[in-house]
C-alpha cells in the first residue's frame, strides 16, 4: 500500500478546504444574489386541446428581503419576466423572507407593489404559500385570513385564490385556473411527547375542482407538490414551488427536501401516471440564504398537445 507523505496529505487537506470555502463563498453571495435563470418545459397534458397553445410565466418564493432578494432586485425580475410576454402569470405564494439571516426587511405593501408592475393578456393571479401565514402573526392567533400578504397583493388588482377557480379563455378556447388553500398554513401546538410542529392547512381539493362547471382544462396553482398524489386526472397540470429545489443540488439529487416524498417533487417536470406537475425553484431564500446547483429561476410553461 502506497503511503501518503505528510506533505502531500497537508496539501490535499488545504486545498480541500480552500474548495469548501470557495463554495461556500459562492452558494453564500453569488447564485443567490446575482444570478437569475429562465428555464423552459414544454408540457404535453392528456387530452389538451390541440388549438390551445399557451405560455405561463411561473414566479415562485420570492422571499423579499435583503441581502438576495432586495426591491430593486424583484423589479428587475418583474421587467425580465414581463419581456418574455407570456400569455398568463402565477405567482404560486411565499412573497416574504422571514429567515433569521435577513439583513433588511422588505415590507408588504413595498414587494406587492413591485409584483404588482408583471403583466400579462390574460392577467396575472396568485396562492399564498405557508411563510405567507406562518409570518402573519394575527392570522395565526384567529386561526384565519386574510393575511396581509394577500390584502396588499389584491390592493394592487392582483387576484389571490384560496380553493377557488378561475374561467379563462384564450384565442376563443377556455381553460381554468385552480388556486389551492396552503397545505401548512397554521402551526399546531406541540403534542406532549412529540418533538416536532405539526401543521393544518386551509387546502380543500375537491371543493375547489367542483368549482370547475364544463369540461375545459384545468391547471391546478399549489403551493407544496406533496398534493400531487391526490390530483385527479381531470387536471391537466399542476404547478408548485415551496422545495427551491432543495436549495442544494447536486447531479439531480437534493440533500434536504421540505416534503414528506424527499426528491420525489424537488424539482422540475415529474410525470405520474399520465399526469404533470411542474415544481419551480423559485427565487428566494428560506431558512438559511444559500443556493448551489439550483439558481433563482423565472420559470416558463408551454402548454400545448402532442
Amino acid at each position: 500500500m502506497k503511503r501518503i507523505s505528510r506533505r502531500r496529505f497537508l496539501k490535499t487537506l488545504g486545498l480541500s478546504g480552500a474548495g469548501m470555502v470557495g463554495l461556500s463563498s459562492y452558494g453564500l453571495a453569488v447564485e443567490p444574489m446575482w444570478r437569475l435563470e429562465v428555464t423552459r418545459y414544454r408540457v404535453t397534458p392528456p387530452n389538451w386541446p390541440r388549438d390551445l397553445r399557451l405560455s405561463i410565466g411561473v414566479i415562485a418564493d420570492v422571499h423579499a428581503g435583503g441581502p438576495a432578494m432586495p426591491a430593486e432586485r424583484i423589479r428587475g425580475i418583474v421587467e425580465r419576466t414581463n419581456a418574455l410576454a407570456p400569455d398568463v402569470i402565477v405567482l404560486l405564494g411565499d412573497f416574504a423572507a422571514s429567515h433569521k439571516f435577513k439583513t433588511r426587511a422588505v415590507p408588504p405593501e413595498v414587494w406587492a407593489e413591485e409584483l404588482g408592475g408583471l403583466s400579462a393578456p390574460l392577467g396575472v393571479h396568485a396562492i399564498l404559500g405557508n411563510h405567507d401565514w406562518w409570518d402573519d402573526r394575527a392570522a395565526q392567533r384567529a386561526r384565519k385570513g386574510p393575511v396581509i400578504g394577500r390584502r396588499m397583493l389584491e390592493r394592487e388588482g392582483v387576484p389571490v385564490y384560496e380553493n377557488d377557480v378561475v374561467r379563462l379563455s384564450h384565442h376563443g378556447r377556455p381553460f381554468w385556473l385552480a388556486g389551492l388553500g396552503d397545505q401548512i398554513a397554521f402551526f399546531e401546538r406541540r403534542r406532549k411527547g412529540v418533538g416536532r410542529h405539526s401543521f393544518e392547512g386551509v387546502h380543500d381539493l375537491d371543493g375547489t375542482l367542483a368549482k370547475v362547471t364544463d369540461d375545459a382544462p384545468v391547471i391546478l396553482l399549489a403551493h407544496e407538490p406533496d398534493i400531487f398524489p391526490r390530483v385527479p386526472p381531470r387536471v391537466s397540470l399542476t404547478l408548485s414551488g415551496h422545495t427551491h429545489g432543495g436549495q442544494v443540488r447536486m447531479f439531480g439529487y437534493s440533500p434536504m427536501v421540505p416534503s414528506r416524498y424527499g426528491n420525489r417533487y424537488a424539482y422540475g417536470h415529474i410525470v405520474e401516471d399520465n399526469r404533470h406537475l411542474v415544481v419551480s425553484g423559485g427565487l428566494g431564500c428560506s431558512i438559511l440564504p444559500v443556493r448551489i446547483g439550483v439558481p433563482p429561476e423565472i420559470v416558463m410553461v408551454d402548454v400545448a398537445a402532442a
